[in-house]
């Protein structure tokens, strides 16, 4: 059994910085991609950023410049900083985790709350 456990979001005013944590553990013998996924109310799940096993990253051009993606493989966890946040960044964000085994993003967590308000 995986399980991801995600940290660090919160309300923040504009302008402002937060930092996402997500630790994955139990069954995953190898991991491709690690990545962060949101939501927003009336939206469709998007990805915003995501690590490849090759050390490549890549980003949804809204975040492109104001968010780095990070990952620290012996401890199979995940990190997005994210910079210059904007309201329309307001989203419950998820962690992903695809094992190399798959093609697809198998594992998520539950979900974090990041509200960008004055």
């Amino acid at each position: 059994q995986v399980q991801l456990v995600e940290s660090g979001g919160g309300l923040v005013q504009p302008g402002g910085s937060l930092r996402l944590s997500c630790a994955a553990s139990g069954s995953i013998r190898s991991i491709n991609a690690m990545g962060w996924y949101r939501e927003a109310p009336g939206k469709e799940r998007e990805l915003v950023a995501a690590s490849l096993s090759g050390g490549s990253t890549n980003y949804a051009d809204s975040v492109k410049g104001r968010f780095t993606i990070s990952r620290d493989n012996a401890k199979d966890t995940v990190y997005l900083q994210m910079n210059y946040l904007k309201p329309e960044d307001t989203a419950v964000y998820y962690c992903a985790v695809q094992p190399v085994t798959s093609t697809e993003y198998e594992y998520w967590g539950q979900g974090t709350q990041v509200t960008v308000s004055s």
